[in-house]
């Protein structure tokens, strides 16, 4: 393939480490994201030509071209490959277990003690979820594990949260001086009186 001469007279002057630099970023950049930053650097370095940013960044052309394009139109292209791969969400594929699961967590639910936000704590643990869905009637075939099961619960909106106990009082001034008063008062009765 005969690569046509691209002139680099018009070319802002980049050093090689700009150059490198420019790459190694584009490197860490994956899909829609990558091609938004090579067709920027392509419109401010190489005056949107996406053959010259081929030749000065290493770039492929047929990438910067497509990155262009998305810039133009506004339009992300999402490929085949992204838009349907993928293992479908345990809830996605079990419907009527996720249905379950949901009542069978609204029951132990309980909103933020705050109310300042919309979160719902459960006392719910994951393995007691499993084991009311086995007793429900669902197989083992049916159930994720139980590391999966905290994620759907999470996912579905339900905080997982120990149950606190009663906590015990702080130490107090006033405390200690009720205290210090009952102790006086307690006092044993001296010897010198038998």
């Amino acid at each position: 393939m005969c690569m046509p001469d691209v002139s680099f007279q018009s070319q802002p002057s980049l050093t090689p480490s700009q150059i490198a630099d420019l790459r190694l970023a584009a490197s860490k950049l994956t899909g829609p994201k990558r091609r938004a930053f090579e067709a920027e650097m392509t419109l401010k370095y190489c005056a949107g030509n996406p053959l010259k940013a081929e030749a000065v960044f290493g770039w492929g052309r047929h990438t910067v071209a497509l990155g262009l394009a998305e810039k133009r139109s506004g339009i992300v292209c999402v490929g085949s490959q992204s838009a349907f791969s993928g293992r479908k969400r345990w809830e996605e594929t079990h419907p009527q277990a996720a249905q379950s699961l949901r009542q069978l967590a609204d029951a132990h639910a309980q909103p933020d003690p705050t109310f300042r936000t919309r979160l719902t704590y459960t006392r719910l643990t994951a393995q007691s979820a499993l084991q009311a869905l086995r007793e429900q009637g669902y197989g083992e075939e049916e159930l994720p594990s139980p590391s999966t099961m905290a994620e759907v619960l999470h996912r579905l909106g339900y905080r997982l949260r120990k149950v606190v106990k009663a906590k015990p009082q702080k130490k107090m001034k006033e405390t200690e001086a009720i205290f210090d008063n009952i102790k006086k008062k307690m006092k044993p009765p001296s010897r010198q009186q038998e």
